[in-house]
């Protein structure tokens, strides 16, 4: 996976954005990307396919929004999971707006903390440099554990789609880890 890297973390955080026409074809990828290093991800990702191709577009848009912008306990921004809405939180994102100024990094119309953003960023990153073991340990792999857990067990009849995603790239998240803590390698 670490020639993918980058393109998984990149196709990760284009659907962690609000719904787009190019969202089906980037799970598509996503999932044949992860499939032969990172099985349990690429059946997440699988999964989000099947279901985005049998909702309508309207719903699917409605179903981010329900999800990530109406729930406080799913709200995909890093800092609000890790910090609430305090101090602490505003630090960060001046941090991290401060590390994507450093490297040129264009986080768009989002905030610094959404995962989207996160993950981009990441995927720009050398996996050895401390930046990117900082972001991947003390922000993502914490703020994903507490975004899944807000997520009900998946039933055939109530599955969120994003849910899917989430633990995805918590799978792909947690995988670079055991990695770098066992091997010394990268994701």
């Amino acid at each position: 996976m670490p020639q993918t890297r980058p393109q998984i973390y990149h196709l990760l955080s284009t659907l962690l954005e609000y719904p787009s026409p190019c969202l089906v074809e980037s799970a598509r990828e996503c999932a044949g990307l992860l499939g032969p290093e990172s099985p349990e991800a690429a059946a997440q990702i699988e999964r989000f396919l099947a279901l985005t191709e049998e909702t309508q577009p309207e719903r699917l848009e409605e179903i981010y929004t329900g999800t990530f912008d109406i729930n406080p306990t799913c709200t995909i921004y890093a800092g609000y999971q890790l910090f609430g809405e305090s101090y602490k939180r505003g630090e960060f994102l001046v941090r991290l707006k401060e590390k994507y100024r450093q490297r040129g990094f264009f986080a768009g119309n989002e905030l610094a903390d959404h995962l989207a953003v996160l993950l981009r960023f990441l995927g720009q990153l050398d996996p050895e440099e401390t930046l990117a073991r900082e972001l991947i340990e003390d922000c993502l792999a914490p703020a994903l554990e507490k975004i899944n857990s807000s997520f009900p067990e998946p039933s055939a009849e109530n599955v969120n789609p994003y849910a899917c995603v989430l633990r995805a790239a918590a799978s792909v998240i947690k995988h670079g880890l055991l990695a770098r803590n066992h091997e010394g390698g990268t994701l």
